[in-house]
């Protein structure tokens, strides 16, 4: 495989992620190819955060069963605090490259850390910022990388949870995915 390739799905609540995930899990989508980016909060609440224990991880808040529920299937997560964004949560496969971002200080034009690993992954830039814009709305992103085919599979998948937006990338070379997971 000479690219990873990204499908991005844009969801209004986290409902309708959880069931796009569910949906790809069902049809045999590997799980580390997949990410799910939401806040992890909603406002009006007073407390957030989250704590682990072992590998079970609680999180407090209103969707604090919809992000525990998904760390334990995911391979890696993250909760950060992205500037303008707010509290995020990454799961999957992004997250390794989240975290990447901000232990190497990365800064691509401007964009925060969700930003510049959404962009290292082969999204253009504009697109980025129309993501980053849509997590900070309070809508959810759920991707899945891979080569073409599984992408165009997963893109049927997900156009049949009826997302808000739904985008194919051409990503990043393969030699970059494999070093995030080593």
């Amino acid at each position: 495989m000479d690219t990873i390739d990204s499908v991005v799905a844009v969801f209004k609540d986290h409902e309708a992620a959880e069931g796009a995930v569910k949906r790809l899990a069902a049809s045999g989508f590997e799980m580390k190819n997949l990410s799910v980016v939401g806040k992890g909060y909603h406002s009006d609440e007073k407390v957030v955060g989250f704590y682990n224990t072992g590998d079970r991880v609680k999180f407090w808040g209103t969707r604090g069963a919809f992000w525990g529920g998904f760390w334990g299937l995911f391979f890696g997560g993250l909760f950060m605090a992205v500037p303008v964004v707010g509290h995020v949560v990454i799961l999957g496969y992004l997250a390794a490259i989240a975290v990447s971002a901000v232990e190497n200080a990365v800064v691509v034009g401007g964009l925060s850390a969700l930003g510049a690993a959404i962009y290292s992954i082969g999204i253009p830039k504009n697109t980025v910022l129309e993501y980053e814009a849509a997590v900070k709305a309070d809508d959810f992103l759920v991707m899945a990388h891979g080569s073409a085919s599984d992408v165009a599979r997963a893109k049927t998948i997900l156009q049949a949870a009826n997302p808000q937006r739904l985008d194919v990338h051409e990503g990043a070379k393969a030699e970059h995915a494999d070093s995030i997971h080593a």
